[in-house]
């Protein structure tokens, strides 16, 4: 069965997500396997949002592991509390970096990325993973993003 995303690349950021999480919503529903959607979810941001950069990581024995993305090769491990990525870990919550040069301790996989979201997901009140998300510009992520993605990141946790 061949799949496809519906997306004007015209419409508004907005409304571009209001469009594609109910479309991943569906592409996931039903399927046991976590790599295959975590693949199709990155895989649908990536297309229909044209990030820089977008992908997983995994709790893993005290590290997060790198898992499904889209983009350039990126860092295979973090620890907690270091970078974007170990801190929202860390914090258990959403951080937006609009410059990460300006983050303290900020882990440059790729010198092309210059801001970052990093959303946790939760089973049973834990993180187990996180969504990483890098622009190539500056202040790239807003309220929108942050909204649209923690819902996303409730369709993840309905999938662990």
């Amino acid at each position: 069965m061949a799949e496809e995303l519906i997306i004007s690349a015209s419409t508004s950021k907005k409304e571009r997500y209001r469009i594609l999480l109910p479309q991943l919503r569906t592409l996931v529903e039903g399927e046991p396997d976590l790599i295959a959607n975590l693949s199709n979810i990155v895989a649908g941001l990536k297309q229909s949002l044209n990030f820089f950069w977008v992908g997983f990581y995994f709790v893993k024995g005290g590290q997060l592991v790198l898992g499904p993305f889209q983009g350039p090769i990126a860092c295979t491990r973090i620890s907690f509390g270091q970078g974007v990525c170990g801190t929202a870990w860390k914090e258990k919550k959403t951080i937006i970096v609009p410059d990460v040069d300006k983050f303290p301790g900020h882990i440059s996989c790729n010198s092309a990325s210059k801001s970052e979201i990093v959303l946790p997901a939760f089973k049973d009140k834990q993180v187990a993973l996180v969504l990483d998300v890098d622009s190539d510009t500056i202040n790239d992520f807003d309220e929108i993003d942050q909204e649209a993605l923690e819902e996303l990141m409730r369709i993840v946790e309905n999938l662990l």
